[in-house]
């Protein structure tokens, strides 16, 4: 039955080193939808091809570029 057992490919050491990397690299920006709206958004990231967190750093990038070619 262990067979069916799916193991942590990854030591302790190198978990560790990953969440070291990630809380000195990035931090997290908590945003609020509306009901049934994340599933939308999560939809539409998986027909792009991209999570959810690369689509919605993506739709901020090309909203800011956006904004600065309009307001020129």
């Amino acid at each position: 039955m262990e067979n069916n057992k799916i193991k942590n490919r990854n030591s302790k050491a190198k978990i560790n080193a990953n969440n070291k990397y990630v809380k000195n690299t990035y931090v997290q920006l908590p945003i609020r939808v509306v009901k049934g709206k994340k599933e939308v958004i999560q939809s539409h990231a998986e027909t792009m091809g991209e999570s959810l967190n690369k689509f919605v750093n993506r739709a901020i990038d090309e909203a800011i570029i956006n904004d600065k070619a309009n307001n020129q």
